[in-house]
């Protein structure tokens, strides 16, 4: 299997629709309106919830031709397999209203926010190689760490959107902060 990364472009934004609308979420069809876009707004659960797959596609979608959402798809044979939303922490009006999450910042942060990778897919490595292509990404651009937010208890593949715990202590991370429902991890970069 030869798994190419590339980060998300406007000229990519069909690859990631396509993956979004047929490829992601065949084996969870409730979180298929989603398209990344959850971080990227802040609202209440109940606003969230109201929201049409078409809104969540169309924003989505204009923040990669702006160029916004920041992240990684990974492709096998030209078709994309994985996604990565990766991008400068302040960029995720989510992470700024949430208390817990939000510190002031003496570094600069990158966050992994989600992975999601085909269902036929998973378990062959590809969030890992997508992990280290976002800390890869950050190094370059000078951010001093990478943060995530891996659940506690997540039960299925689609609960581990944030990534596995296990995922990014391979990766070199380390618990940063520990609450009820998650950890916060990071790595020096």
């Amino acid at each position: 299997m030869k798994l190419d990364i590339k980060p998300i472009t406007p000229e990519r934004v069909s690859d990631f629709l396509y993956f979004f609308d047929h490829v992601a979420f065949t084996d969870n069809p409730d979180w298929a309106s989603c398209y990344c876009y959850y971080s990227h707004i802040a609202c209440h659960a109940e606003q969230w919830a109201k929201r049409s797959k078409e809104e969540n596609r169309d924003g989505a979608r204009q923040l990669i031709l702006t160029e916004t959402m920041k992240g990684y798809l990974a492709y096998i044979d030209d078709s994309p397999v994985g996604w990565c939303n990766a991008n400068h922490k302040a960029s995720y009006p989510r992470l700024l209203a949430e208390k817990e999450l939000w510190e002031p910042a003496r570094e600069k942060i990158g966050s992994i926010v989600c992975f999601i990778i085909a269902p036929h897919h998973r378990r062959k490595g590809i969030a890992h190689q997508l992990a280290d292509a976002a800390c890869s990404g950050f190094k370059s651009k000078g951010y001093d760490c990478a943060e995530a937010y891996p659940r506690k208890q997540a039960s299925s593949d689609a609960q581990h959107y944030h990534g596995p715990l296990s995922l990014y202590m391979k990766a070199g991370f380390t618990v940063h902060k520990e609450f009820a429902d998650y950890f916060i991890v990071r790595k020096r970069l």
